[in-house]
């Protein structure tokens, strides 16, 4: 599976194109917004879009996905349903981070542990990773060893548990219990900042770190 980051918003959110090479079908991950700048790549790789998919529901990784899905007439996908209370209320997150104005959508499909995604001949493994939001999901390509954790996991760092119904208990189970099994050769992509692998955190994170165990 190949993949582009596309850093998007004053957020410097990482969106993330996947596609297959065999067949250049595409998914667009949390695509936080500037569409224009994503539909611009999209159309220089020459890939065919299949469908937008969500790690979680904060704006600032879902700000442009309705009108990528409507301008390529594909489905959203993800996240799971309890995030279901931040896409009904991006109008208001709109507002309070000074953005564009949001409108609140409802994906086409909401993911669960064990879903299975597939792009073109690849496919993406999903696991339920509550914490930073109750409805958090991440994407794995076992075949390419590489996952998309959206705001789980950063290089040296964890995400946020402060905003509305994040747990941070829930987080650190969900990044050793559904991320390290995965394995320590994983790359990962976050939702910001530089890539990292899973072996890399858990010798030098000081949240998640295996030393870091009591």
């Amino acid at each position: 599976m190949k993949y582009k980051i596309i850093p998007v918003t004053p957020f410097q959110q990482n969106c993330t194109l996947l596609w297959c090479e065999e067949t250049n079908k595409a998914a667009i991950v949390d695509p936080g917004g500037e569409a224009t700048l994503l539909m611009r790549a999209i159309d220089s790789l020459g890939l065919t879009l299949e469908q937008v998919l969500l790690t979680h529901g904060h704006l600032d990784h879902v700000g442009a996905a309705k009108e990528m899905a409507e301008r390529y007439n594909v489905p959203i996908v993800g996240p799971h349903r309890d995030d279901a209370f931040l896409l009904e209320s991006l109008a208001e997150q709109s507002a309070r981070f000074g953005l564009e104005n949001c409108t609140p959508f409802t994906p086409n499909r909401w993911l669960e542990e064990g879903d299975k995604v597939s792009v073109g001949n690849e496919t993406l493994f999903v696991r339920h990773t509550p914490g930073h939001t109750p409805g958090h999901v991440i994407f794995f390509s076992e075949s390419s060893r590489l996952a998309s954790v959206g705001d789980v996991l950063f290089a040296g760092g964890i995400g946020r548990t402060d905003f509305p119904r994040g747990n941070y208990t829930d987080l650190i189970n969900s990044i050793r219990e559904k991320l390290w099994p995965l394995g320590n050769d994983v790359q990962f992509i976050p939702g910001h900042g530089p890539m990292s692998t899973f072996g890399d955190e858990r010798l030098t994170n000081p949240f998640v770190a295996d030393s870091a165990v009591r």
